[in-house]
């Protein structure tokens, strides 16, 4: 639940990202929404920089925006375990 979509009572939407599974970077985004330009703006730079995933989940993203969105959709992500070389 995004709370500003629930806040302009705009409920419909759909956010889809690809994850690469052995960088955890963000090589696709698809955002359908009423605010979907922000949200778009806000992954491009994740992925023009090269962050990963976890940047934009473990954010502090500003209240209430529809940016808020984005720690929604990649807590969803299930957690991978972490690879050790000995």
């Amino acid at each position: 639940m995004v709370l500003r979509a629930r806040a302009i009572f705009e409920t419909r939407g759909f956010l889809k990202a690809l994850i690469d599974a052995h960088s955890d970077r963000i090589p696709g985004f698809t955002a359908l929404s009423t605010e979907a330009s922000k949200l778009i703006a806000v992954v491009q730079m994740a992925m023009l920089t090269g962050a990963p995933y976890t940047v934009l989940r473990d954010a502090i993203l500003t209240h209430p925006t529809i940016a808020e969105g984005l720690n929604v959709l990649f807590q969803g992500e299930p957690q991978r375990p972490s690879i050790t070389s000995d």
